[in-house]
């Protein structure tokens, strides 16, 4: 039953539970989400508003907030990466090499 919704669904649900007095297992039916979401997502709406229901996953740091040590940690990230990417592609040309000298 998992189901991607936005911002404005969120509110739907929350309102359709809050203001038209549904129950959290018919806003579940009728937005086909999981009870457990929509009590989550009126909870939240309850206590922090509907600023609350943002889903902020993923959400990056802009390059003005990050710290020294974020910028370095950040950096290493991004060098560790590009090793990976290298090291892959030598496997890759390697294995390809092989294969050529077999067929």
């Amino acid at each position: 039953m998992r189901k991607k919704t936005t911002f404005e669904e969120r509110i739907e649900v929350v309102e359709y539970v809050v203001k038209h007095k549904h129950s959290y297992t018919e806003a579940a039916k009728h937005f086909q989400v999981s009870y457990q979401q929509a009590r989550s997502w009126v909870l939240k709406a309850k206590n922090g508003g509907y600023e609350a229901l943002v889903d902020n996953r993923g959400h990056h740091k802009d390059e003005s907030e990050l710290t020294d040590l974020d910028k370095a940690n950040l950096r290493i990230r991004q060098l560790e990466a590009e090793l990976k990417d290298k090291e892959l592609v030598e496997q890759f040309a390697k294995k390809l090499l092989e294969l050529q000298r077999k067929g």
